[in-house]
């Protein structure tokens, strides 16, 4: 599947340079919403490091959203698309060569599973870049005393680092969807101060008490600004008590034609700053390159914490507890600068 019609172009170099890339193939197992989500610091890292390269991403195990769900996301940051590719899982792979017929300048391996490592060093390249039994395998390696990064999205930008041999900048810019961006000024409309808050997450043991965020919501609207929840299904019934307790606060998802990742990072444009818990709305927030504020308790933020340069990650347990109720209200309303 094609994702845009960017076309590889020409590369000139002087004398004893050497050529730049035109041709990457990332791999994958598998990408579900959440592992997209956290991914698109890393697609936008290596689009940064290689404007010119085309870049084909192939889930070898299973399939990957970046193929339906976020694909307008990553449009003109991926090229390509190879959806459930079946490459990298037997060993009777190595007898073969998988992608006839293809040949890439690199490939960059996000998995860690030598076997697999091994089938793809089997596709035709001139480099693969591979974490897999400490880099054994791979043609580029990291500076002597490097160490792993504790956040998976941080480990997957030191590939990004190693292949270019340059730090990571997640700084290429994320498409905008013009029916999105139309559909956001429609539910957030230019002329106010927005305050985005997720107060929802994939488990109720990783959320800041509903009470804590509809208090917080009451001193955004106290101080002439406008707090959006952002509610997802599994929040649905949260509307009410939220109306009901601060009749400022807009709910744009509740109101919106069609829920996208696309609208949710427009209306997120829209905010001066937000704050989320360990959630994909909040890496949804954190790809709109707005001030977060983000909150952790049973999770780590050194694994989970979104990527991007303007996080303050406030932990139940700086807060002397575990569960996330610890965190106090004066220190998120003290983070968003209330």
């Amino acid at each position: 599947m094609s994702l845009g019609a960017r076309a590889s172009r020409p590369h000139t170099t002087r004398a004893g340079e050497t050529p730049a890339l035109q041709s990457i193939l990332v791999y994958v197992g598998i990408d579900a919403v959440g592992d997209g989500l956290m991914k698109l610091p890393f697609v936008r890292a290596l689009r940064h490091a290689y404007p010119q390269a085309r870049i084909t991403w192939m889930a070898g195990k299973g399939h990957t959203v970046f193929a339906d769900t976020l694909a307008p996301l990553v449009s003109g940051l991926i090229d390509e698309v190879i959806d459930e590719a079946g490459i990298g899982s037997r060993a009777g792979e190595l007898l073969r060569r998988p992608l006839p017929g293809r040949s890439f300048d690199l490939i960059v391996d996000t998995q860690r599973r030598l076997l697999t490592t091994l089938i793809l060093k089997r596709i035709r390249h001139r480099a693969l870049v591979s974490s897999a039994a400490n880099f054994l395998l791979s043609d580029r390696k990291p500076a002597a005393g490097w160490r792993k990064p504790a956040a998976m999205v941080g480990q997957l930008l030191a590939l990004v680092e190693v292949a270019s041999g340059r730090p990571a900048e997640a700084t290429a810019p994320l498409p905008r969807l013009e029916s999105a961006e139309t559909e956001a000024d429609r539910l957030l409309p230019p002329g106010a101060t927005y305050v985005g808050i997720a107060p929802g997450a994939g488990g109720r043991n990783k959320c800041w008490p509903l009470e804590n965020f509809l208090a917080l919501a009451s001193r955004i609207s106290d101080g002439g600004r406008i707090p959006v929840f952002l509610l997802g299904p599994a929040e649905a019934d949260w509307g009410e008590p939220i109306r009901a307790a601060v009749p400022a606060a807009l709910l744009p998802l509740q109101a919106a034609t069609t829920v996208t990742p696309m609208l949710t990072i427009a209306l997120a444009r829209r905010m001066t700053a937000a704050v989320a818990n360990d959630s994909g709305t909040g890496h949804m927030l954190a790809a709109a390159d707005i001030p977060l504020v983000s909150l952790f308790g049973p999770t780590p933020p050194e694994k989970f914490a979104p990527a991007t340069p303007r996080l303050t990650v406030l932990r139940a347990q700086e807060f002397g507890g575990e569960d996330m109720a610890a965190i106090p209200l004066e220190a998120v309303a003290n983070a968003l600068g209330l």
